[in-house]
């Protein structure tokens, strides 16, 4: 079964985001200059993120890949690649 996920990424330097680029383009569909739209299977989505890893600098750049789900069960799941993901955290607002 596919899933369609929404991968978007923040490379820190030219050469190695001109990589990450064209590897996506072979995965998914460009939608903004750094995040893509894919449907995958979970092998499919394991070989993505093999090739990232080994095109980005684990300590300089960041990926993000959004598991949305299937289309009749969503259930939004977060990998983050290289640098750590922090999550925006829930917080009062005083106005």
């Amino acid at each position: 079964m596919e899933h369609l996920y929404v991968i978007s990424y923040d490379i820190s330097q030219p050469r190695r985001w001109r990589r990450v680029f064209r590897i996506m383009k072979g995965y998914g569909e460009w939608l903004q200059l750094s995040v893509f739209q894919c449907r995958l299977s979970r092998t499919r989505v394991i070989q993505l993120e093999a090739a990232l890893k080994e095109a980005m600098n684990q300590d300089e750049d960041h990926v993000l890949i959004l598991d949305i789900g299937p289309a009749d069960a969503v259930s939004p799941q977060v990998r983050s690649l290289g640098k750590l993901f922090q999550p925006v955290a829930r917080e009062a607002v005083i106005v």
